[in-house]
């Protein structure tokens, strides 16, 4: 296939690229020259200021809004498949069930963005597919770059590597599901043959606390209080519903999620779903 990646200097955007290396990609970065839809056969939309704590509205409305929403355009009017990067933010921080249908609750500006976009695609009727991916909290290889935005995954074994790993005060109750790059990539490619167009979740159906993702990595933990700019924000819980991706994939997604486990770092969410199933 012939595919455009977004985004591809990214975390994702570089594990996409090591996944579809058997795929004759084109890749499109911000500041680049644009991009060309010309025989293309998929793109996969992953581009985006991702910070959580970015309060520069109007770069992410350029950005994160209308550049998207140009895109789907774009791809619309070529007939192009179109997958799209969206988040588990946009559920805010009060939201206990994470359904697709739940009513979007965003408490930052990136989550905003996001949900701009999602109100974008409810607002349209496509002509070919336009899917769009909650990513739950995504862990994996290249989140070097990502500094104090990198997953508790790598910030904590960083931090072990040479003092203390620092966690929020309460982390034992705040919970995230967290999900290996390898299954977010592996709903992309399955997808490449979904005829469908929708909105869809994509992490493990697990919740797990900071405080034990730490207490795996190993070594001294102290806690620090939250940042004040958080505490009215900081989505304290996440559980991705699986529902309606279970609906189209079936039984794959579940093979998808248990063979991600000990990518790069063992996670005990895949074990527990494993077990329990």
């Amino acid at each position: 296939m012939r595919i455009l990646i977004t985004g591809y200097k990214g975390f994702i955007g570089q594990n996409m690229v090591k996944a579809l290396a058997d795929h004759e990609l084109s890749l499109y970065e911000w500041g680049e020259p644009d991009y060309n839809l010309s025989g293309l056969d998929m793109v996969i939309h992953l581009g985006a200021i991702s910070d959580t704590r970015c309060q520069d509205w109007t770069a992410l409305k350029q950005q994160n809004v209308d550049f998207t929403t140009a895109l789907i355009e774009h791809c619309q009017k070529h007939e192009i498949p179109l997958q799209i990067a969206s988040s588990a933010s946009v559920y805010g921080p009060e939201n206990t069930t994470f359904k697709e249908s739940d009513p979007v609750a965003p408490a930052n500006m990136y989550a905003w963005s996001k949900a701009l976009v999602e109100q974008y695609f409810h607002e349209m009727t496509p002509t070919s597919p336009v899917q769009l991916f909650r990513y739950f909290n995504v862990y994996g290889p290249h989140e070097d770059h990502k500094g104090d935005q990198a997953s508790p995954f790598h910030k904590f074994k960083e931090q072990a590597k040479t003092g203390e790993i620092k966690i929020f005060e309460g982390s034992a109750d705040f919970k995230r599901d967290f999900v290996p790059v390898q299954t977010v990539i592996d709903v992309h490619k399955t997808f490449f043959t979904v005829p469908k167009s929708g909105i869809w979740n994509i992490g493990t159906g697990i919740a797990r606390s900071f405080l034990s993702v730490a207490e795996e990595i190993g070594g001294p933990i102290v806690a620090v209080p939250i940042p004040s700019d958080l505490k009215s924000t900081y989505q304290r819980y996440t559980q991705a519903d699986l529902g309606e991706l279970h609906k189209v994939l079936g039984d794959h997604y579940d093979r998808s999620v248990y063979s991600a486990c000990g990518y790069q770092y063992r996670s005990q969410a895949c074990q527990d779903r494993s077990t329990n199933s």
